[in-house]
């Protein structure tokens, strides 16, 4: 039999119909849109042209940024000075938590994990339990028709972690950094404070921001278009990177006493402002950096602007006599004086027609170089000056750290002025002999009496000991090469200048019982604050070294503006207090020897 044809019942064959034209095209164009669409499909699901599939995604995900933590600063005994506290806000969209009745999350079964399905009413109890509130507290706080609402504010990390495993929809959490400060105006000025951003405004907080900064994580997570979290779907966790802990040189407990004093000079004294540094003389560590009226970083708003800076480092004045233990070392360095030379000094010296006094009235003196220093004669130190030229001068100052700034790593750091010697005119050549005509900063003067005290070598000035990073491992901070300055035998000599200063001259209220001391004073005129040419006040000062047969530190004082009669005024009895505090705190035994008393009258 034929295929397709068959016979009727008079044995005719049955003819079927053929098929026509028509039919053959409908069906082409089936199978051709068929292809089209199949097609299609294997483009956007396969391969997906356009980001279809990734613009979804994108739409799905929610993503909670993790703050890292803002690393501590800490003193040199491990005392916290800044730490931040890492704090979370749980909100809510109560669009979202009202409109389900339950939904799936996963929890851990043993070393895998499992998918359950949790019903409202479970879910606020969790989340109730979780954070501490009442099942009611929450209940009240997701439900309703607001996009956004506080369910809870300032939760630990550890609370945190617990919401946003327990995947409610629609409850979120939102990061917060607090900044505190435990020992208050301690060291305020030193360690800074941060903005409402958290980004370091002053101090330590502001030179060393990112690297106390860290880098905040995240956790990212898919939502549904019913805003549920999908249980299976992406969940991925970048931890925060916290920052480092910064280690100071500082001793808290001592720049506590060294504010204290500084301040009750200054408020005695109806001054404007004064500062007191304490330097470990061996490494250069500074052990206190006192400013008056400092500023505490937790309400820096309380402090006015201009003394919320350090004015040890930002300050620049012009030093006075404690620069003439500088041209002292020249002039001993180059073989041109020593102690005990002697000068005919009267009563004013003039020098091309420029003419220079002393702060106290005296007729023609037979001086020696000791005595000129131990008395604080400007007239002699023109007169001893006249030995070194121009260029000699400004050498041995630029070897002492004058005109460059320290770079202990605080804000605004002074470089001061000096000049070179062709800008000098005929005064300024001879004032700077005396500190006139240059300006220097507090630490800039330590760091020059650091080369006297440290046998002629000038050793940096260190305010950052070192850092600890996140794993606990800390680095020192590297210190900068040390200088030659003077010789040992230079520094020895003008170390006994500056202690007969304190036996045999002006300054016999720096002496503390058992220890031996050398120090110097200085005065000098203060600018106008305004601009305007010309003076309104005086600069005090005084530095000194102990024990002075093996200086351990070094501790200078200055007073800007006292009220009184300036030439009564002196630093000493603050100087004694501050430095017989760092003796005491560090244990340093007592003074051997006889201390030195050059004569300070010529035969």
């Amino acid at each position: 039999m034929t295929a397709g044809r068959g016979r009727g019942r008079s044995g005719s064959p049955i003819r079927l119909p053929h098929v026509t034209g028509r039919l053959r095209l409908g069906v082409g164009i089936m199978l051709v849109l068929l292809l089209v669409i199949g097609g299609r499909l294997v483009m956007v699901q396969g391969f997906d042209i356009g980001g279809y599939a990734q613009a979804a995604l994108d739409k799905r995900l929610q993503t909670t940024v993790l703050p890292a933590e803002r690393g501590e600063i800490l003193d040199s005994t491990g005392k916290v000075l800044a730490q931040s506290v890492i704090r979370y806000n749980i909100t809510v969209d109560q669009t979202v938590a009202s409109n389900f009745t339950d939904y799936q999350r996963t929890e851990k079964d043993g070393d895998g994990t499992k998918l359950v399905t949790v019903t409202r009413n479970q879910a606020i109890s969790d989340l109730a339990g979780a954070l501490g509130m009442t099942v009611d507290q929450v209940s009240a706080a997701v439900t309703g028709s607001r996009k956004f609402n506080y369910v809870a504010r300032n939760v630990t990390p550890d609370v945190e972690s617990r919401v946003s495993d327990l995947a409610f929809p629609g409850v979120y959490s939102e990061g917060t950094s607090q900044r505190v400060y435990p020992q208050g105006a301690v060291g305020g000025n030193l360690v800074g404070f941060v903005g409402s951003d958290g980004t370091g405004l002053a101090g330590i907080e502001q030179t060393q921001n990112s690297l106390l900064s860290g880098t905040d994580g995240k956790r990212t997570y898919e939502i549904g278009a019913d805003g549920l979290r999908i249980p299976v779907a992406t969940d991925d966790l970048t931890p925060a990177q916290n920052g480092q802990t910064i280690k100071l040189t500082i001793n808290s407990d001592l720049q506590y006493f060294a504010q204290q004093a500084v301040q009750s000079s200054v408020d005695q004294l109806h001054a404007e402002w004064g500062n007191a540094i304490v330097m470990d003389a061996k490494t250069g560590d500074i052990l206190a950096m006192a400013d008056t009226s400092p500023v505490d970083p937790n309400d820096p708003s309380k402090t006015r602007a201009q003394d919320r800076g350090v004015r040890a480092v930002t300050a620049a004045y012009e030093p006075g006599s404690v620069e003439k233990a500088l041209t002292m070392s020249a002039l001993i360095q180059e073989g041109k004086a020593n102690p005990l030379s002697e000068y005919t000094v009267p009563p004013t010296v003039t020098e091309e027609g420029q003419t220079f006094s002393d702060a106290f009235t005296h007729g023609t003196e037979n001086r020696t170089l000791a005595g000129i220093l131990g008395y604080s004669m400007n007239t002699g130190t023109v007169l001893a000056g006249q030995a070194l030229t121009n260029q000699q001068r400004y050498d041995y100052f630029t070897k002492f750290g004058i005109g460059q700034a320290p770079d202990i790593g605080l804000p605004g750091e002074a470089s001061g002025i000096f000049a070179t010697p062709d800008k000098w005119d005929v005064r300024q050549q001879n004032t700077i002999l005396f500190g006139q005509g240059v300006t220097q900063s507090t630490l800039q003067t330590v760091r020059a009496y650091d080369a006297i005290a440290n046998n002629g070598t000038m050793v940096q000035p260190r305010l950052i000991d070192g850092y600890i990073g996140s794993n606990g491992v800390e680095s020192k901070s590297p210190a900068k090469p040390n200088t030659q300055v003077i010789s040992p035998q230079t520094a020895q000599l003008v170390k006994n200048m500056l202690e007969s200063d304190v036996t045999m001259g002006e300054v016999k209220d720096a002496g503390i019982p058992g220890y031996r001391v050398g120090a110097k004073t200085g005065t000098s005129q203060a600018p106008r604050d305004d601009g305007t040419p010309g003076y309104d006040g005086y600069t005090a000062s005084l530095i000194g070294m102990a024990p002075i047969e093996d200086p351990r530190f070094i501790v200078a004082v200055v007073i800007q503006r006292p009220q009184g009669n300036i030439y009564g005024i002196t630093q000493g009895p603050v100087f004694r207090s501050i430095m017989s505090q760092a003796l005491r705190l560090y244990n340093v035994p007592p003074s051997t020897g006889t201390p030195v008393a050059y004569p300070q009258y010529g035969k």
